[in-house]
């Protein structure tokens, strides 16, 4: 409603300033045709300027308010992914924990039985013994690398599933607002 004022008292303007010129200017000032033009073509402006107004007032009212609206739920999303990407690394740290605490028992286990091999045949323990032991650290090793690997798989995929989210949804957002200003100049151009 602002707007609508401005824009008519802009056109009243136009039309006094022109029946003014012509009423004080004599022989070089409009014709009343002239000025009766003016007014007309001011008062078209103004209704044409309030008609247009009022039918995109409302449309991009809502469509920023609906963009502001999931612009909000995207970042609540992402709120939400982060969390979850922290949750999956804790829970993979504990894991890798895990398995660092089941190879000091296994480690305890096969050196243990190298004890008791040692006590019933002593001839044969040491080599039975380093040997378990070799074993033990080779499994522990392998097991450990496995381990490993698999967690930092783990951890690339969810990362990269996550990069890839937030890709799609900056690129929907930039194209979207190169149409929203696509559109806006179009319409500006146009009228």
């Amino acid at each position: 409603m602002r707007t609508i004022s401005i824009l008519l008292g802009l056109g009243a303007g136009l039309a006094f300033a022109g029946a003014a010129r012509a009423a004080g200017a004599p022989g070089g000032g409009f014709s009343a045709d002239q000025i009766h033009d003016i007014i007309w073509r001011s008062v078209n402006f103004v209704i044409f300027a309030a008609i247009l107004i009022k039918l995109v007032a409302r449309p991009a009212k809502e469509f920023f308010a609906k963009r502001s609206q999931d612009i909000s739920v995207t970042l609540e999303d992402l709120e939400a992914k982060k969390a979850e990407a922290a949750q999956a690394l804790k829970e993979a740290e504990e894991r890798l924990a895990r398995v660092a605490a089941e190879r000091e028992k296994i480690l305890e286990t096969f050196i243990a039985e190298g004890e008791l091999e040692k006590a019933k045949i002593i001839q044969k323990a040491e080599a039975v013994a380093a040997r378990i032991k070799e074993m033990a650290a080779f499994s522990i090793q392998a097991e450990t690398k496995k381990a490993a690997q698999e967690l930092k798989k783990e951890v690339v995929d969810l990362a990269t599933n996550l990069a890839t989210d937030l890709i799609k949804e900056k690129a929907t957002y930039a194209d979207q607002q190169g149409l929203v200003e696509n559109y806006l100049k179009k319409v500006v151009d146009t009228h």
